[in-house]
């Protein structure tokens, strides 16, 4: 699979190769903070499956285990990446050109989710991260 995204004004760019490992939407109130939205969706990739193509993205430290990157100029979230895990990178599926080509599979963090979200979109939902419950299968 092949994505391209950015951010809102086009200084940064991003390019997405292979699979992603899940489509998720989280829920913990630090992403809702970060993204000033009730959740936010990411898509996890292998790290070596994503490369900025254009312009650099800015960085935030929002705890000792997580970097968050964003455009300097507008804003965007893009990038999720975790210390302890090296291996993967969490990209914001709204900036991606072309949103409708990934699907969620998955709601994590369900005990933050605000008391005013209905969902009944039939996806499974966790108490945590997929680090704590794994991923979804991908042979269905």
């Amino acid at each position: 699979m092949e994505l391209t995204g950015g951010c809102l004004c086009g200084t940064v760019r991003y390019r997405i190769s292979g699979e992603p490992l899940v489509v998720t939407h989280c829920h913990c109130a630090t992403c809702r903070r970060a993204s000033g939205a009730p959740f936010i969706t990411w898509i996890t990739l292998a790290a070596g499956d994503f490369a900025y193509s254009q312009g650099e993205a800015a960085g935030y430290r929002s705890s000792a285990e997580v970097e968050r990157q964003f455009c300097a100029t507008c804003g965007t979230s893009l990038a999720y990446l975790a210390v302890n895990h090296p291996e993967e990178i969490d990209i914001s599926a709204g900036s991606l050109d072309e949103p409708e080509r990934v699907s969620p599979q998955d709601h994590i963090w369900i005990g933050s989710k605000l008391p005013w979200i209905n969902m009944d979109d039939g996806l499974p939902r966790l108490e945590g991260s997929h680090w704590q419950h794994g991923y979804p299968d991908k042979k269905k």
